[in-house]
């Protein structure tokens, strides 16, 4: 069983979602009996209909078999809605396993609801961590990792992470709860953004509708509650953002996150947010499908985010990022000086963009993986529970 719920889970079951087709075609052609069948739940967290619906239909996900429709809430009352609606699913269903994704409301909902009545867990995206337990995502994914049977971690900082906290280093055997399996795996994002990435080849017609030329443009993404719920900072981001389109006379292209649209609009009347609505050269869309995101990552010149999944597919497809955030999960693509930690300040944004943009000689080695994770964890689910 799948548990799905926010936008970046929908597109990292796709890669596993292939492995299992893949798989089961295999087992029908070889006449081996044993298939492997995928229930999806979704949570209903992400309820906005272009924040879940069209994931689905673009990444070949089979349709959830059942949808809690939690829809919007407090971190606790959300939870506990999804916790509640998980738990009787799974008692109806009975599966094997339940593989849960990333560091998400539904992951923890999912990781509760399983553990409690002894249904092993599958984590993809273990041991990752930002070492700031004031992001509500550092608490559920320390937690999800601490009740799971299978750890799959997208990189080799994410193993030294777990041993830290007392896991063994152990591959082989039955996994449990008590003695979980852990493998350095890759990343599943990088088998979709090699799946998926053929698309955004040559001139795509969304370039062309949005007056766009590779190369030519920033690629902005802002939906954090840090970045979002504190006025201060989402002023001096946007004033920040309007400084470097009229300094660099790039143009920005920000798709818009309904939580993020709604707190711009309640600023419409400061100064700064007027002018960053009011320029021509920012272009302002509708939550995009993940393959018209795929084409403007590969496309922008610069990728500014506070996003954890865009940070990976800006270095995927090879371009510089600005971090809108205090820390990071992904410390690799820092490190190895491909982007920038700038937080919400106004100076440090500006600053960063004006370095990556200038900057020549990024190196982009391969921190990731080979593009078969999917597979390589459907091998594992299928040997280890």
């Amino acid at each position: 069983m799948t548990i799905l719920g926010a936008r970046p889970q929908f597109i990292k079951a796709a890669a596993v979602s292939r492995a299992i087709r893949a798989y089961n075609d295999d087992v029908k052609t070889s006449g081996r009996s044993k298939i492997i069948q995928e229930v999806v739940v979704h949570t209903g967290q992400h309820y906005d209909q272009n924040m879940s619906q069209i994931f689905f239909e673009e990444l070949g996900i089979p349709e959830p078999s059942f949808n809690i429709n939690v829809g919007s809430g407090r971190h606790g009352q959300q939870t506990a809605k999804m916790i509640d609606g998980i738990e009787e699913i799974l008692i109806k269903e009975q599966p094997d396993s339940v593989i849960l994704y990333g560091d998400t409301n539904s992951t923890i909902a999912g990781a509760l609801a399983a553990s409690k009545i002894h249904i092993p867990i599958v984590h993809i995206e273990a041991g990752l961590r930002s070492f700031n337990k004031k992001m509500p995502e550092e608490i559920n994914r320390i937690a999800c990792d601490h009740m799971s049977s299978l750890l799959f971690s997208p990189t080799k900082q994410g193993i030294k992470n777990l041993q830290k906290e007392g896991f063994k280093l152990k591959q082989e055997g039955k996994a449990t709860m008590d003695e979980p399996n852990m493998y350095h795996c890759g990343d599943i994002m990088l088998d979709n953004s090699m799946y998926f990435g053929k698309s955004g080849n040559g001139t795509p017609p969304l370039m062309n509708s949005l007056g766009l030329k590779a190369n030519e443009f920033i690629l902005c993404t802002i939906h954090r509650d840090s970045n979002t719920d504190i006025e201060a900072n989402l002023i001096s981001i946007l004033d920040a953002l309007l400084s470097c389109q009229e300094e660099t006379q790039m143009k920005i292209v920000l798709p818009l996150h309904p939580r993020t649209k709604n707190k711009i609009e309640q600023l419409n009347e400061h100064d700064s947010v007027e002018r960053f609505l009011n320029n021509p050269n920012i272009t302002i869309l509708p939550p995009a499908g993940f393959n018209d995101i795929i084409i403007l990552e590969k496309n922008s010149k610069l990728i500014v985010t506070d996003s954890g999944g865009l940070q990976k597919e800006a270095y995927f497809f090879k371009k510089p990022c600005v971090i809108l955030r205090e820390q990071t999960e992904w410390v690799e693509i820092v490190e190895n000086g491909n982007a920038i930690l700038t937080g919400a300040d106004n100076s440090k944004i500006k600053k960063a963009v004006s370095t990556l943009l200038a900057k020549q000689n990024f190196t982009y080695p391969a921190l990731f993986g080979d593009g078969q994770a999917g597979k390589f964890i459907c091998s594992k689910i299928l040997s280890d529970l």
